[in-house]
Formats: C-alpha cells, sequence, structure tokens
C-alpha cells in the first residue's frame, strides 16, 4: 500500500471515528445534556468558592456558602418559573380571545387589500388556536426543564465536592509544569469567559424586565429570566426571546407597546451585547461569525435546544483548548474573530 492510500485509509477512519462518537453523544444526550449544566454551572460557582478559601475561609465553610448559593438560585428560578407559567396559563383564555379579534383585523384588513386568505394554508397560519397550542407545547418544555433542575443541581453540588481535590489529583496524573501549566490556562481562560458571559446576560435580563414592567407588559420577571437565559445564544438568542414578549404585549398592549418593547430590547441587546461585552471579554476570546451560526446549527442538531443555549460555550471550550497547544492552535485561530488583513 502506497503512501496516498494510506493517508486515504487515514482519513475514512477517522471520519468513522467522528461519526460514531457524535452517534454515541446523541443517543446519549439524555443524561449528556443535564451534565454539562451543571458542569457549566460549576465552572461559574467554582471561582467564588475559591475565591472565599483565598480569603481565609475553611474549604468546608466556602463549599457550603457556595452551595447553599446555588440552591437559593435554582430554587429562585424554578418558583419564578412555576409561577409565570401558572399565571400564563390562566390568561391563556383572554390572550386567545384577543388574539382572535387581532386576527379578525388583520383579515379585514387584507380583504380591503384584495388578497385572498381563504386558501387553508393562510387560514392555518392565521389560526389564533393553533397558536395558543404551540405556547401550551413550550410551557410544558419549560415545565420538563424545571423537573430536570434538581438532577443538574444535585450534579453541581457534587462536583463542587469535587473541585478541592481536583487540582491534587490533576498534578498527580499530568506530574509535568509544563502540562499543567497548559490546563491551567485553559480552565482560567473558561471559567473568565463563563463568568464574563453570566454577568453580562443577568444585567441583560434584569434591564428587559424593568424595560417591559414599566411598559405594563405581563410577567416581566418571565421574560427578563427568558432573556438571561438565551442570551447565551449567539445573533438570534435575543431575537427569539423579544419575540414573545413582543407578541403579548401586541395582544395585551396594543401595536404601539409592542413597538417600544421592540426598540427596548434592540437597544438593550446593542449596547451590552454590541458595545460592553465585547470590551470586558475581548477579542482573545471571541468567535468568527461563520463559527457562531455553524456551531448553533450543530449543537442544536447534537443536543437539542440545551445544545443552542450552550452552543457558544461549548465551542468557546473547544477553541481555548485547541489555543492551549503548540500543534492546534491554528485550529483555535481558524475559529476565532475575523483579522484585519496585513497592509
Amino acid at each position: 500500500m502506497n503512501y496516498r492510500q494510506t493517508g486515504a485509509a487515514q482519513i475514512v477512519v477517522t471520519l468513522a471515528a467522528v461519526v460514531l462518537v457524535l452517534a454515541g453523544l446523541q443517543a446519549a444526550k439524555v443524561i449528556l445534556v443535564p451534565f454539562l449544566l451543571a458542569a457549566f454551572i460549576a465552572i461559574i460557582g467554582a471561582s467564588p468558592m475559591f475565591w472565599l478559601q483565598r480569603k481565609g475561609l475553611p474549604v468546608w465553610l466556602a463549599l457550603l456558602i457556595v452551595i447553599l448559593a446555588v440552591l437559593l438560585f435554582g430554587l429562585l428560578m424554578a418558583g419564578l418559573v412555576g409561577t409565570s407559567l401558572r399565571d400564563l396559563s390562566g390568561n391563556l383564555p383572554d390572550y386567545e380571545a384577543k388574539l382572535r379579534q387581532l386576527t379578525a383585523m388583520m383579515v379585514d384588513w387584507l380583504h380591503k387589500l384584495g388578497l385572498d386568505v381563504s386558501d387553508p394554508v393562510m387560514t392555518k397560519l392565521l389560526d389564533p388556536g393553533a397558536a395558543m397550542k404551540l405556547v401550551t407545547t413550550l410551557l410544558n418544555a419549560l415545565g420538563n426543564v424545571v423537573t430536570n433542575g434538581f438532577l443538574v443541581l444535585m450534579t453541581v453540588i457534587f462536583m463542587l465536592l469535587e473541585a478541592s481535590s481536583f487540582p491534587v489529583k490533576l498534578r498527580a496524573i499530568l506530574g509535568g509544569d509544563s502540562s499543567l501549566g497548559r490546563f491551567d490556562f485553559f480552565v482560567s481562560n473558561v471559567k473568565h469567559y463563563m463568568v464574563i458571559k453570566t454577568l453580562v446576560s443577568l444585567a441583560t435580563g434584569v434591564l428587559v424586565a424593568v424595560w417591559v414592567a414599566i411598559l405594563g407588559v405581563d410577567l416581566p420577571l418571565l421574560w427578563g429570566l427568558l432573556a438571561f437565559a438565551l442570551n447565551y445564544v449567539p445573533n438570534i438568542g435575543s431575537v427569539i426571546a423579544g419575540l414573545p414578549a413582543v407578541l403579548l404585549t401586541l395582544v395585551q398592549l396594543g401595536p404601539l407597546r409592542a413597538l417600544l418593547v421592540a426598540i427596548g430590547y434592540v437597544v438593550i441587546n446593542l449596547l451590552i451585547g454590541g458595545l460592553l461585552e465585547p470590551r470586558i471579554m475581548g477579542r482573545g476570546l471571541g468567535l468568527s461569525t461563520l463559527v457562531v451560526f455553524l456551531s448553533l446549527l450543530f449543537w442544536g442538531w447534537l443536543l437539542g435546544p440545551v445544545g443552542m443555549l450552550l452552543s457558544v460555550p461549548l465551542t468557546m471550550t473547544a477553541k481555548i483548548a485547541l489555543d492551549s497547544r503548540d500543534d492546534t492552535r491554528w485550529l483555535a485561530v481558524l475559529l476565532g474573530p475575523e483579522m484585519a488583513p496585513r497592509s
């Protein structure tokens, strides 16, 4: 077998191995998705835990404080989602009635323009009942996420319990200072990215909740929570977060308030996502626009909606890991942001 045949065989074997790994990940996503969520929450929680230890607190006390904070945050989120979903479910008949009125006005307006809306496709598209069924489906999906929250929280707690002893185990495994240094660089960059992204997302959620509350929109805390969570989804996350709030405002308060809500979402995301976040994050931890979009499709296909939520953190983790080694740094450069051409 000559060199060219050997190279082709290696490529085929590599592609087959990749396909098998991806198939295995997709088959195991029921277990993998809660684990990944717990891992990223644990990465965020590890930073304040180590900070408390550096301030002189015993390991057990720092761990207890962080675990209690994680539990409190999880319970608050579960309570907030549960209360908001209950209120939204109770108001669904009123929203459906108002939506039917808006639909009737739209149909009359289209008739005046000479457009035929009697086509079955158009009738189904303008059916308020179908829209309400979609909302109910989304509510059930959110309820399932809340149900799995206990498993995620327990996994986070056990990960934080192991976090204190992990550096000792790592030194025993890696041995060499160079390998340990590369791993420390990788972990510190992942923690930096996750902490900054979480703070930015939290600021976005708070501003959205305050803005829609000022305009009198129902369930402002739910829309703030949705903006916080979907801010992790690049490019289209803010659109997905803003669309249901704008539609609800249109049904509840009319087109003028809906326009103001949409303007608020655009301004908040431009100020925080377009100006503040790049300055804090730095271009060294950025991704190219194409890679962001492709990672959104890839992780969404592989792991479902949670994969879309974690698409950038997962891709950033891969990029940082590639950047920590000299022989794979060129791949990290390809994944990175656009570079200005050399003059």
